[in-house]
């Protein structure tokens, strides 16, 4: 176990290295120049010079990012062009919804999409199965925004249950907490329901035509064990997978949601970064995001292992 874990950590870092030379290129070479932005649209051209060589923008590229790569390592971010504070400040102000607003999708995605799919797989063919799967097909075809307009229409302004916009800490209490997640949450978990659910039925159906799922109802044996016990924990690991690459859905999703529902969170930054072109606030904030990704996807391979131990050997 621990050779497989050390080689899968290993595996990471050139994957890193990579996304870090990728993050640096896109706003290095991107046409509009960060020192002019700074100096505003009537500076002088020696004014801007004067900035560039201040921001070491005169120099080698390859001598940038070096010196990025080291101050990143440090936990220096940079410095945002828009209102002059840290990038690091910038985002631990703003991560707390977006934190609460993952976690609550991941959450409201697995306990609906995992039950959903084993559901469908045990009826397959018949209507229960149809119905999942016109859900299934539905919350995917569905755009994260139109959904959200559509659930404010309904439950916020027609039925005036829910909150409209905005976010409430879970310091002002754990009810208008909650209150304030639904929607977005909803939102944004439909997606990620109907994907978990089409891979839990493809992966169970498989299972389920197994001579072991065949011995455990021959001898007996009840419809919750054979499918929780046998056929669910052998059908884990494509699910899971599915679990780890939706991140990258739930990431971009993120980022409209906070917008939809004005959420002032780490997604709602990057818009903001970008309409201004703050170029050290999008660096950080899309270095972050996918570290995050990496990190998640790594925890998903470690996971391999204890659903099948026989990967730990093959690999």
């Amino acid at each position: 176990m621990l050779a497989y874990t050390v080689r899968r950590i290993v595996a990471t870092a050139p994957v890193l290295l990579v996304v870090t030379v990728v993050i640096f290129l896109l706003l290095h070479l991107n046409p509009n120049d960060p020192a002019a932005i700074i100096a505003g649209d009537f500076a002088q051209p020696e004014h801007i010079e004067q900035i560039r060589e201040r921001l070491g923008l005169d120099r080698p590229l390859y001598v940038q990012y070096f010196d990025w790569i080291g101050r990143v390592l440090q936990g220096d971010l940079g410095t945002s062009i828009y209102n002059d504070r840290t990038v690091a400040s910038l985002i631990l102000q703003r991560v707390e919804p977006t934190i609460a607003l993952t976690l609550s999708t991941i959450t409201f995605a697995v306990l609906v999409g995992v039950p959903l799919g084993v559901l469908a797989a045990w009826t397959a063919g018949r209507t229960t199965d149809r119905a999942v799967m016109i859900l299934a097909v539905a919350g995917f075809s569905l755009p994260v925004f139109v959904l959200g307009y559509i659930l404010v229409y309904v439950f916020a302004m027609t039925l005036q249950l829910l909150p409209v916009q905005g976010y409430t800490s879970f310091r002002e209490g754990i009810i208008p907490f909650l209150r304030s997640l639904v929607l977005p949450t909803l939102s944004l978990g439909m997606i990620y329901v109907a994907l978990i659910a089409r891979m839990t039925r493809a992966s169970v159906i498989e299972v389920l035509n197994q001579d072991y799922i065949r011995t455990a109802r021959a001898k007996g044996l009840s419809t919750p064990p054979i499918l929780l016990i046998h056929a669910l924990k052998n059908a884990a690991v494509p699910i899971v997978t599915t679990i780890g690459l939706g991140i990258a859905l739930l990431i971009s999703g993120v980022v409209v949601t906070e917008t939809v529902f004005a959420i002032p969170g780490v997604g709602r930054l990057t818009v903001d970064a970008i309409v201004r072109k703050d170029y050290p606030v999008i660096q950080g904030v899309l270095l972050v995001f996918t570290v995050v990704y990496v990190f998640v996807n790594l925890m998903i391979d470690l996971s391999y292992s204890l659903f099948d131990p026989r990967i730990r050997y093959q690999t």
